[in-house]
Parts: structure tokens; sequence; C-alpha cells
């Protein structure tokens, strides 16, 4: 039955729309509409993220798909639903949460799903308004599509939609909607929810979705005496080693690892208190919320296996073998380092492994991390380096030259063979010369407030392609300044 009356009128994106998670039936969603969002305008769009849907050119155009990605306008063929999960926050159980304010629209024909993420109330809002603000949404937005153009697994965001609407968080501040985009949004507390409730029937019907959608191959494996409910949690883990392997070697802290912020598919999700690392510092905690320090940067590979020990609990029940659990999860003990020395490798421009490569890496990130080097520079530098031959731009950067220098002669040994030019190109590829950092972000926002969106525009263009020099553009490139390190985020949004 729908939920709009017969003369209701609709926008038409011009995609085909079919059915995919909603098949699961109604214990694993329930179908609402969005709340509209009052006087809707454009904040940001990507037209990357519109080609992969399959948008028309002029797409933005419309002053139906404007109210349709601001939740204010139904869209034709769809039957928008809100999902039920669980999880543990902060490493303790937290029953049943589920999306508060994330609207799932629907699954184009093309295998992706569109949701809008601050479109109102949903049944698992827990008090909360269903609301997110500009600020947020804004973050999103530019860090989703910051991510794809580091070429880090993660949801994407076509857009953000803005408002005069106020909603009140630490203070009052403007409404936003994000439209993202993934070919999933299940995430490890689908499983726990309905593991927790004792619910096997529909925790066997959401991983055979998930196996036959997203990891066919656990059915023809001969991994566990073929048993595709352990190869599927095998797959899980090395997808999550390699994804926190890439967030390790860029310098990314995501914040607020919680199980209902984990992807099935191994993909970046949930962009709220992240951070790129600016002064290289293990024990870095982004999240302001975050008083133990439970996902600073230098936890998150042992966070991360916790969470798919949670996922591993999960499915046991389908598993039937706790011995057969524990051995799927041994992968990630293999797989995340030796992605990471791989990711490390590539930023030396090393294309073979060596022996001596382990302790060259270990040595680089003691000196940078003595010194609080900025981390996203020195590799820069050091790509240049072995571009132009130019050293002093990164000798610069440390105090301690003598230590450096004896780290530099162990690199240019590790060199002497190689063909310059081709490690240079590798790193150049490898260490980016734009990251979405924090004050960038802020300035960006603080823009938007006052309705100027050009800086929204510039950043989104820059973080596409961040291997990219972008001549006139070095200003995105430097140093944090000082008020930089006095910016709060919190997992208010």
């Amino acid at each position: 039955m729908s939920l709009l009356a017969e003369d209701t009128p609709v926008a038409d994106l011009g995609l085909r729309w079919k059915p995919g998670f909603s098949n699961l039936g109604p214990a694993f969603f329930t179908e609402l509409r969005p709340t509209p969002l009052p006087d809707p305008y454009w904040v940001g769009r990507s037209e990357a993220v519109a080609r992969e849907l399959g948008l028309p050119p002029d797409w933005h155009e419309s002053g139906d798909t404007l109210a349709a990605l601001a939740g204010s306008m139904p869209i034709a063929g769809t039957r928008p639903f809100a999902t039920v999960y669980s999880g543990h926050q902060f490493g303790v159980w937290a029953g049943q949460l589920g999306d508060g304010r994330a609207i799932m629209i629907g699954e184009t024909d093309g295998g992706l799903e569109v949701q809008l993420k601050g479109a109102g109330r949903t049944p698992y809002s827990r008090g909360g308004d269903g609301r997110a603000v500009l600020r947020s949404s804004i973050r999103e937005f530019l860090c989703s599509e910051a991510m794809h153009g580091l070429g880090i697994p993660t949801t994407r965001a076509l857009s953000v939609t803005g408002s005069d609407a106020r909603v009140r968080r630490e203070e009052l501040e403007s409404a936003a909607v994000v439209a993202r985009v993934a070919p999933s949004f299940v995430r490890f507390g689908h499983f726990e929810h309905f593991a927790a409730n004792q619910r096997e029937d529909e925790l066997r019907a959401l991983a055979d979705y998930v196996i036959d959608r997203y990891y066919p191959d656990c059915r023809n494996t001969g991994r566990f005496n073929g048993n595709a409910y352990a190869a599927f949690l095998e797959a899980v883990s090395e997808r999550t080693a390699a994804l926190l392997a890439q967030w390790q070697a860029v310098g990314f802290c995501h914040g607020v690892m919680n199980t209902d912020n984990m992807s099935i598919l191994g993909l970046t999700i949930d962009y709220g208190p992240f951070q790129f690392l600016d002064g290289f510092d293990p024990r870095h905690i982004c999240n302001h919320s975050d008083t133990s320090g439970r996902y600073a940067f230098n936890q998150q590979p042992n966070v991360a296996y916790w969470n798919l020990f949670c996922l591993a609990q999960a499915l046991l029940p389908l598993i039937g073998d706790q011995e057969i659990a524990v051995a799927a999860l041994e992968s990630y003990k293999s797989v995340f380092p030796s992605e990471f020395e791989g990711r490390m490798r590539a930023k030396l421009g090393l294309a073979d492994a060596a022996e001596g490569d382990r302790p060259l890496v270990e040595g680089v990130l003691k000196l940078l991390a003595a010194g609080k080097v900025d981390y996203t520079i020195f590799w820069r530098r050091l790509s240049n380096h072995m571009a132009d031959g130019k050293l002093e731009p990164v000798r610069d950067l440390f105090l301690d030259r003598e230590g450096f220098d004896a780290w530099l002669l162990l690199f240019s040994e590790r060199h002497a063979a190689s063909d310059r030019a081709k490690a240079a190109g590798l790193m150049l590829r490898s260490n980016p010369k734009f990251v979405l950092r924090n004050h960038l972000g802020q300035q960006a926002i603080e823009a938007s407030q006052q309705k100027d969106n050009s800086g929204v525009a510039t950043l989104l263009a820059l973080l596409e392609s961040p291997f990219e020099e972008h001549p006139g553009a070095d200003a995105y490139a430097g140093f944090p300044p000082d008020w930089a390190s006095t910016i709060e985020i919190s997992c208010s949004s």
C-alpha cells in the first residue's frame, strides 16, 4: 500500500528503481516519507556521482530534483524506508539503534542505493529530531568524495541541500540533507540486531541476501568445509583489513568506529568527527567526545578487529562452530600488516618488497612522531625530492636533522638501483597533495553559512583529484593555521 495520495506530485529523476534490501520484508525496515526541508537550496553537488547514477546532464536544473533530494518531494517509483539495527558504541552494547535520520529512497537498476541523511524523524530516532546540520553535512559530502579521490572504499555523496530552517545542537544551526550513495548501507549492526534478539530466521535471510548480492564466491569456496557463512566472515574481515590499512597509510582518523558505523562491504561510512592528521601523532584523538581515546588513530586497526569479533559473534548461530568462526577472523591479522606495508612501500616509491623495508617504514614514522611533522606535507615533499632532487624542503621539516639524515641514507641506499623517475611517479600517485583538513572544511562551512558555496565547490574540485598539482591552489596544500588546533569536532551533528 502506498503512503502517497493519488494526486501527490512526484519528481521523476530519470532513474529506474528496483527492489533490493526491501525484499527482505517488514522485519528489517519501516516505510515512511521524508520530512520536507523548507525552502531548500543547493549547497554542493557531485557531477561524478550523478554520472555513476545515470542522471541526465541537466539533472540539477530541475526544481523538482532539488526538492526531491531535500526530502520535500516524493520520487517516482520509490517507497522510502528506514532500517533497524543495533550495535556496540564505544565498546558498550547500546541495544536497538537504526536509521535515526537516514531514509533509504531505494536502489537504482544500476545497483546503487540512494539515501537521504537528515530527512526527518524515523521510528528509530530515539528522541532525536531526525535532522542533520549544515556543518556536518558539508563535512560528510566533501569527505565522501575526498576518500573516493584517494582511492579508498567509501560511501559517496551526490549532493547537499541546505535550508534556513534551524535545529538545535549545542546551539541553533541550519538544517541540511545529504544524498548518500552506496552499493549497500548494510552495517555490522544489522546482523547484531537480529542475533541479539535471537531471530535466527531473519539473521539467516540477511546473511543470504548479502552473500548472494555482494559475496557470491562464498557459496563456491572450499574454505571451512564449504561453510558459506564462515567464508563470508573471512571475506568481510579481509575487506575491513584492507580498508584500515588505507586509513592508516593516508593518516585518516574516523573518530567513531562503533559497530553500527562499520560497513559490511568494507566501505568508509558515517563521516562524523573524522580528521586527516596534521602533525603526525599516533595517539591523536579526533573526536572531542572520545575522552578515553578508544578511537585514537593508532587504535583503529585493533578496534576494527574487535568490531569484527562482534560480527563473528552475531554470525555464530549460522556458522555453527566457534573454532571455525575464530579461524575466519584470523585473515585480518595477516591481511592488515601485508596491506599496510604495501601501501607504505608505495609511499616510499618501492615497487618491490625487500627485507629492510619494515625498519625503513618504522624509522620514518618514529621521526615524524617525534617531531609531530605534518604527515601529508612530508610525504608530498619526499615525493617531490625523488622527482627533482631538492632535499631542503623535506629536511626543513625536521628539528632532528641528524636523525632525518640517518634515515635518508637508508632510504637512498634502498633506492640505489631504482629507476628514479618511476619511483617518483609511484610516490606522486601514492602521496596526495590535498586532503580535507579540518580548517579547510571549516572555512568552507563558514562561507556556506553566509550563502557562499564557492568554497565547497573549490574543495570538491581539488579533492576529486588530490594527487594532481592543481597550479594556483598551493594555499590548500599548506600548513594548517594556528587556530586549526582549536577546532573541536564531536559526535554532535
